[in-house]
């Protein structure tokens, strides 16, 4: 027995000290990035990068305003659009997920999660933008295609890891399932499904495929989300592409910019998971 007690606690050891070595070595490149782009991003900050548009090429000065405000409008219709549809395909597929019907959902999901970005946005160019026109409603579109299966993938196996015992409480006061779930199952894991929302949110607030695609760009303030409209992925792009020093000094900005809103997006995920919700 003490033999057999040895090894259990030698192999815990060992796979702990694999796992802390795998988390050191995923992390440091992202922290080398991240300082690289914070000496490059960190001294074009500025008021001016924040309230001013881009300036034409050869000019000193301008911001990212526009591209910041049009991809903040973007992420905002991508959640209101995205997140209830894949909130309910997850909720369906862990409360009622049987039958052909669930499995068809699961692998429309499952594919979706594999298809690369550019083909979405193509996708949207070719049921939308060649009708209507480039627009931020477009742009929008495309990010809601992205973050819908990452929602219901993470909300389907959250949920999943409510104990059962939990929903036959509710059953056994007389409450319909439906309810059940809506008023226990769903209000008791809130706090990692947000978790799944956010994860999805910093997983779209990068994307520039989509959106050269369907909201395409915007050197000035879109007067309406029906035009084509600016977005810092974008704006971040064309900038480093200019050949110029003082475009491609803000494009660093640009960077350090979506940087920022993953890194704030991660703190405020790991808060929520140590809340305690009442």
């Amino acid at each position: 027995m003490e033999t057999l007690s040895w090894r259990r606690r030698s192999t815990n050891h060992l796979m702990l000290s694999l796992l802390f070595l795998g988390g050191v070595l995923a992390a440091v490149p992202f922290f080398f990035i991240s300082w690289y782009v914070l000496q490059k991003g960190l001294g074009v900050l500025s008021f001016e990068f924040f309230t001013q548009t881009p300036v034409g090429p050869g000019q000193t000065g301008g911001g990212m305003a526009n591209a910041i405000v049009g991809s903040g409008v973007m992420l905002a219709l991508a959640s209101v659009l995205g997140i209830p549809w894949g909130m309910a395909a997850g909720i369906y597929l862990s409360e009622y997920g049987r039958g052909k019907t669930a499995a068809a959902l699961r692998f429309s999901i499952d594919l979706l999660t594999s298809v690369p970005s550019i083909v979405v946005g193509i996708f949207i160019y070719g049921v939308v933008v060649i009708h209507f026109g480039f627009s931020a409603y477009a742009g929008a579109m495309a990010l809601a295609v992205i973050m819908l299966p990452i929602v219901a993938r993470s909300t389907e196996e959250i949920l999943k890891l409510t104990p059962q015992h939990i929903r036959e409480a509710g059953l056994a006061l007389g409450l319909p399932r439906w309810r059940v779930i809506l008023r226990i199952v769903v209000p008791g894991s809130r706090a990692a499904l947000l978790t799944g929302v956010m994860l999805a949110l910093a997983r779209v607030a990068g994307e520039t495929a989509p959106l050269l695609f369907t909201a395409l760009g915007n050197q000035f303030f879109a007067r309406s989300l029906s035009e084509p409209t600016a977005s810092l992925p974008v704006q971040i792009y064309n900038s480093a592409k200019s050949g110029y020093a003082d475009m491609e000094a803000l494009a660093w900005g640009g960077a350090l910019v979506l940087v920022f809103f993953v890194f704030i997006i991660n703190l405020l995920t790991r808060w929520l998971m140590g809340m305690k919700w009442n």
